[in-house]
């Protein structure tokens, strides 16, 4: 293609244009992340749709505009096809200082992505992986009375609901999470009205919710979305039993589990999921300039921000 041979827009549309049936594509994600527009590249042989979120930048007029969380990804979206290359689309159009797009799981359409992370993946096509520390594990609280469930979304109560926000909570503050990443209870309540989710459980001896996860289909895989654990059952690490439910249900659908990443490369949490998975994909991201002046100007008194971007708001 040559130079400028496609434009980027805005639609303003609460993400409308890029419905699907993929959970981060629904009407009750996209509702849920705050979706404002639609981001469309066209051009004479593409046309390329991804949900946006536009953001006024602090203390000017200008707007910036970032992916909704997860994997909503540019559609369609193939490694069949030669990648666009960023200088060949005019961004100009869409009146932003600059974009950072979240990619569906291994998948850009656009040249140039960052490999933000690696995501572990259980894959029901591949030989399953377990070590065996935690089959005894998984086994032991079994022994000891732990249940679990597997409950579509529709067909949850307000009490199971209100119960996985507490484990949410109770980890977010364990790990001295951001504040952005404290959801609520509307965010979730939201969430789980999405078709294709389900809330994984596993209740302690006593009757006590001990580790819950939302698991959610899209683009081809199961999602391992968001969990958490209680602070009083840690010792007895239930996520591990919530995880191997999650693996049976992904190969009951045919569908690789995505459990993530972790917080950062070979830290704690990518070791644990790392003992489920017998693949990996690579998360990628695209970081985008929409206007260089502008750009410049915001960043400039900004100290080194390594990968974060935009540098202006790190």
């Amino acid at each position: 293609m040559s130079v400028a041979a496609a434009r980027a827009e805005l639609i303003e549309d609460r993400g409308e244009a890029a419905l699907s049936a993929d959970f981060f594509r629904s009407r009750e994600f996209l509702d849920a992340e705050g979706a404002t527009h639609t981001l469309r590249i066209s051009g004479a042989d593409l046309d390329l749709v991804a949900p946006l979120i536009v953001r006024e930048i602090p203390g000017t007029k200008a707007h910036d505009g970032i992916s909704p969380y997860g994997y909503p990804g540019l559609v369609p979206a193939s490694n069949q096809r030669a990648r666009l290359e960023l200088s060949e689309v005019d961004w100009s159009g869409t009146g932003l200082v600059s974009l950072f797009l979240r990619h569906r799981l291994g998948l850009s359409p656009l040249a140039g992505a960052t490999e933000r992370n690696v995501v572990q993946i259980a894959d029901p096509a591949l030989a399953p992986k377990s070590r065996p520390s935690d089959r005894r594990q998984v086994r032991r609280n079994l022994e000891a009375g732990y249940e679990l469930a597997l409950v579509p979304s529709a067909e949850t109560s307000a009490g199971q609901r209100a119960g996985f926000l507490d484990l949410y909570e109770q980890t977010m503050r364990r790990t001295g999470a951001a504040p952005h990443y404290f959801f609520g209870a509307a965010y979730f309540d939201r969430v789980l009205e999405a078709p294709g989710t389900w809330l994984a459980l596993a209740t302690a001896p006593g009757g006590e919710l001990a580790a819950a996860s939302i698991a959610a289909a899209s683009d081809g895989f199961l999602h391992y979305y968001l969990s958490g654990s209680a602070d009083s059952h840690l010792r007895e690490a239930p996520m591990k039993n919530v995880l191997t439910l999650l693996i049976d249900h992904a190969t009951e659908l045919d569908l690789p589990l995505n459990l993530g990443g972790g917080i950062r490369p070979n830290d704690a949490l990518e070791e644990f999921k790392r003992g489920f998975a017998n693949r990996t994909e690579p998360w990628l991201t695209s970081e985008i300039i929409c206007n260089p002046t502008k750009y410049q100007l915001l960043s400039k008194d900004q100290q080194p921000a390594g990968q974060f971007f935009p540098a202006y708001r790190s």
